[in-house]
C-alpha cells in the first residue's frame, strides 16, 4: 500500500510539466493569448488522455502477470 501510495505522489510531478509543455507547444503557433489558452487546454487534455491510456494499459499488464 505504502509503495502505490508514492507512485501517485510522483504522478503530481507531470502536472507542471504537461501545462509548461502545451502553453510553449500552443505560443509557438499562436501570437495572442486567448488562442494561445485554447490550445494549450486543448494539447494539455490529449497528454492527459494519452498517459491515462497508457497507466491503464500498464495496469493490465500488470494484473495479467
Amino acid at each position: 500500500m505504502l509503495l502505490l501510495g508514492a507512485s501517485v505522489a510522483t504522478i503530481w510531478y507531470s502536472l507542471p510539466l504537461i501545462v509548461s509543455v502545451s502553453l510553449v507547444c500552443a505560443a509557438t503557433r499562436h501570437e495572442l493569448m486567448k488562442p494561445i489558452l485554447q490550445h494549450a487546454v486543448r494539447f494539455a487534455a490529449w497528454v492527459l488522455g494519452f498517459m491515462a491510456v497508457f497507466v491503464g494499459l500498464l495496469a493490465l499488464l500488470g494484473r495479467l502477470q
